[in-house]
């Protein structure tokens, strides 16, 4: 037996899986490929071929192995695959003629059994391994889908959209870079959200694509078929002008189409630093995020339609603050941050008449639509009762509990409801309380005060229930501040605590404009995660001339001592306003007097001497403010450079006011004016008085 041979059936021949004994190259090559050989009888019977002599065998004579290799003696039996299918045999040949014994015959078979059992266990193995790697790919998918849905449950603003697509874009799917562009509001173009986590050194004027451009991004989104490219150059193969644009470090790219209901609505763009071939594991990854994505940018676009919507209600709900002279107010709503930015919480003001004014602030039980709807019925209530109603804040309270049970309404919640009344130059302020937070009032000279007494029951518990009324008195300079608990409370855990800090909070705040005050209250002590509504209401009581508003021949005046410190300039200007106000001037006017103060103010305090006095005198055609000091140093008029950071006070003065000047204030003069309209400088001077004037409208 000079040789032995088992093969399989391939694609290109006969492949010799093993051999002994054939002659090169067949031996060192393992690869038969002439046809109708004798050993492709046996796969295609499935049974034994067996022959003594092959040259009297009419079927195998003319076979190559005969007739090109000189083999005589055959005996073969088949391999089978797990399908029972002959795949292959085990063959010993002879160059002899050879009578094949039964034991030869035997081992043979046992031999070519060998061979299957040992073939069916390999596909057996190769079939478990395939399963297990698509059953892994497949948990994979699974994990990566699901870490997909949980990763974009929590996005509900495209802002929030953009930062899971680059987390699962970078530790999920392994892009380098990944970015977001959405599709603009008239459908003709597509632009990137940002450019913070795209490939580096993207141009800022390609942020932007119109649908028709012939750009990868504009192809995705006008076409919505996604666009894979395995390198760069193939990328360049279909856009070469892209090639002057991209990063050369950069190699894969993905640009997957965002669909929701049937339209493109946005692009997620990944780029790779590598080369990256597609398959259907990454392919299935990829299409998966931007399915993910369609549904969160569906979401966030719904809830912010939402939002601005209870937004809309919300403003149609609290009523503008009416102007009221002598008095300066101010108002804000803060929504919490996870409800739909509407709540219960709400403020209000009625203006009676010249000299009484009603202040209203309370909390609705709920965050959400239902809580937003009783509390408008409520402060709807509430403000006729106020405007129709001659009463105490603790009888309007009473009404309001009694309409709150027999109109069906049904809300609980809280309530300060507050009456100024102008006496003698001053405000007395009665007030009664629902189970509210006190009112807190800052006092001309920077104390805090908290307005704290045994609150009455909340409404919506009694109706019947007894309510009292409390007072105190409101001088020129004060604060009365208004509240309700999401204010501050989050930040603590007793209410004591959260007062403390409010209180504290309120008392640096002096200097602070009225009309910022709320918004800075609410920035300060509940912004971030903010778990409740905050509404804020302000009112302070203007300074007035003590002169009275200024007349015919007899001018209002008022003066004021500034403290040393830059940290007086804010109060001073807030004086100095609240005097205008008082003699009647505009607005518009006091705008430019503010700008004009500071200047003065400032430039005092940084330049002068001590004492500082401040000064306002108004009559029937031109007002008049002025800052004096101790100081010898004069102020001049000069061209700062743009990298200096002052000298322009000057400069506003000469532009901005009708008049301006110095007057000096000692011994005898020398030298000309300073500014326009100065006076003559002194020779030995005391001091002296910066001052500017502005003519009124008609004098």
């Amino acid at each position: 037996m000079p040789a032995a041979v088992v093969f399989f059936a391939g694609r290109d021949g006969q492949i010799l899986a093993g051999a002994s004994g054939l002659p090169e190259p067949m031996q060192t090559d393992r690869l038969l490929q002439h046809p109708g050989t004798a050993t492709s009888m046996i796969t295609t019977r499935g049974e034994p071929v067996v022959t003594a002599d092959a040259r009297r065998d009419p079927a195998l004579r003319d076979s190559y192995l005969v007739r090109e290799m000189n083999l005589v003696a055959l005996a073969g039996y088949p391999v089978f695959d797990l399908r029972g299918r002959a795949v292959g045999a085990l063959c010993a040949v002879s160059d002899a003629p050879r009578e094949w014994s039964v034991d030869d015959l035997d081992s043979l078979a046992d031999l070519a059994a060998s061979c299957t059992a040992e073939l069916r266990l390999r596909a057996e193995r190769e079939r478990a391994r395939r399963i297990q790697e698509t059953a892994v790919r497949a948990n994979r998918r699974s994990r990566f889908l699901l870490s997909l849905s949980e990763a974009f449950a929590n996005a509900n603003t495209l802002d929030q959209v953009e930062e899971v697509i680059v987390e699962v874009g970078t530790a999920g799917i392994g892009a380098r870079f990944c970015a977001l562009a959405v599709a603009d509001a008239d459908g003709r173009g597509i632009t990137y959200r940002s450019l913070v986590h795209a490939e580096p050194q993207f141009p800022q004027r390609l942020r932007q694509a119109r649908l028709d451009d012939d750009r990868p991004l504009s192809v995705a989104a006008r076409t919505g078929r996604p666009l894979f490219f395995r390198t760069a150059e193939e990328m360049y193969a279909s856009f070469p002008h892209m090639r002057e644009h991209c990063n050369p470090d950069i190699e894969a790219r993905a640009f997957l189409p965002v669909v929701t209901a049937g339209a493109v609505v946005a692009v997620v763009v990944l780029a790779w630093e590598r080369d990256r071939g597609p398959d259907k594991d990454s392919y299935a990854l990829q299409t998966g995020l931007a399915h993910y994505t369609g549904h969160a940018l569906e979401r966030a676009r719904l809830l912010e339609e939402r939002r601005e919507s209870a937004k809309t209600l919300q403003r149609a709900m609290l009523s503008r603050l009416p102007e009221v002279p002598h008095l300066d107010m101010a108002a804000t709503y803060s929504p919490a941050t996870h409800a739909d930015q509407i709540g219960g919480d709400w403020y209000d003001a009625v203006a009676v008449d010249d000299d009484t004014t009603m202040l209203m602030i309370g909390d609705v039980t709920g965050h959400d639509m239902r809580a937003a709807a009783k509390m408008g019925q409520l402060r709807s209530l509430l403000r006729a009762f106020a405007w129709s109603h001659d009463e105490s804040p603790s009888a309007l309270l009473s009404l309001l509990d009694k309409a709150n049970s027999g109109l069906g309404l049904l809300a609980s919640g809280t309530a300060v409801v507050a009456r100024l009344e102008k006496v003698r130059g001053a405000y007395q302020l009665t007030w009664s309380t629902a189970g509210h937070p006190p009112p807190l009032v800052l006092r001309q000279d920077g104390t805090v005060e908290r307005l704290s007494v045994l609150p009455d029951m909340m409404l919506g518990v009694r109706p019947t229930t007894k309510r009292g009324d409390h007072t105190t008195t409101l001088h020129p300079g004060d604060t009365l501040l208004l509240y309700t608990d999401g204010l501050a409370e989050q930040r603590c855990s007793t209410p004591d605590q959260w007062l403390d800090r409010l209180q504290k909070t309120f008392g640096m705040l002096g200097d602070t404009a009225t009309a910022a005050l709320p918004v800075t209250l609410v920035r300060r002590l509940a912004s971030g995660d903010q778990r409740d509504d905050v509404a804020v209401l302000a009112v302070r009581v203007r300074a007035t001339a003590p002169s009275g508003p200024p007349s015919l021949g007899r001018p209002a005046t008022a003066e004021r001592k500034l403290a040393p410190s830059l940290l007086d300039v804010g109060p001073a200007r807030i004086w100095v306003d609240d005097v205008l106000e008082s003699c009647g001037v505009p607005m518009p006017l006091r705008r430019t007097v503010m700008l004009l103060t500071s200047e003065v103010l400032t430039n005092a305090v940084d330049h002068g001497q001590a004492p500082f006095t401040a000064t306002v005198e108004v009559d029937l055609e031109r007002l008049r403010v002025g800052v004096r000091d101790s100081s010898t140093v004069q102020p001049e008029l000069r061209d700062p450079a743009v990298t200096e950071f002052g000298g322009r006070g000057v400069q506003f003065l000469e532009r901005l006011a009708s008049r301006w000047g110095v007057d000096s204030h000692g011994g005898g003069t020398e030298g000309g004016p300073t500014g326009r309209h100065g006076a003559a400088r002194a020779r030995r001077r005391a001091g002296k008085t910066v001052w500017f004037e502005l003519d009124l409208a008609g004098g």
